[in-house]
């Protein structure tokens, strides 16, 4: 599972784990680790937050997992990480995976193209299991239900997207300017 779901700093100014809106990614996690007792479970998260470099998802998120009934001796734990980039690796280069594994990746649906590009080019080829989508399947929406303050928010979210989509690909960080599932 990709980090990215917890905010070091409102964390530590509360004392309490601060989660920002990726939240299904800790429950999908969750729910796909209990169906598969077996399998590898890793969460890739170090801080992503200038302020609170000394923050790592990682330690902040596994109280949180214990509490799903995650036993933390099934995890491997990433820390280093500060984007997607890193993500992906130094998860690699941790874990060395055998090109016969299946590894799933867990991500937001909108982030899930720049995530497997990302980890393509490291040479590993993952299962997406794309969560917390923004939007029906259908595409069908009535003006009437238009709402503009989330209209903005799925404004700012496309654009980062597609801004990193672009500049990871012109940087020679994914291996396709909008990855999809082969």
């Amino acid at each position: 599972m990709l980090g990215g779901v917890v905010s070091p700093g409102l964390s530590a100014s509360r004392g309490v784990l601060s989660f920002g809106t990726a939240t299904e990614r800790q429950v999908a996690f969750a729910y796909l680790a209990k169906q598969h007792p077996d399998a590898k479970l890793v969460f890739t998260g170090g801080s992503g937050d200038p302020f609170y470099p000394e923050l790592s998802e990682a330690t902040l998120v596994r109280p949180f997992l214990a509490s799903m009934g995650i036993s933390l001796d099934q995890v491997i734990f990433e820390e280093k990480s500060r984007n997607t980039v890193e993500n992906a690796k130094f998860t690699y280069e941790l874990l060395n995976p055998i090109p016969k594994e299946n590894w799933v990746l867990i991500t937001s649906a909108f982030h899930m193209p720049r995530a497997i590009g990302c980890f393509r080019k490291v040479g590993w080829d993952t299962i997406p299991y794309p969560v917390d989508y923004g939007t029906t399947a259908d595409d069908e929406r009535s003006p009437l239900h238009f709402n503009f303050t989330k209209g903005l928010s799925y404004l700012n979210a496309a654009v980062h997207e597609v801004l990193g989509l672009i500049a990871y690909y012109v940087t020679g960080k994914t291996d396709a300017l909008f990855p999809a599932p082969r």
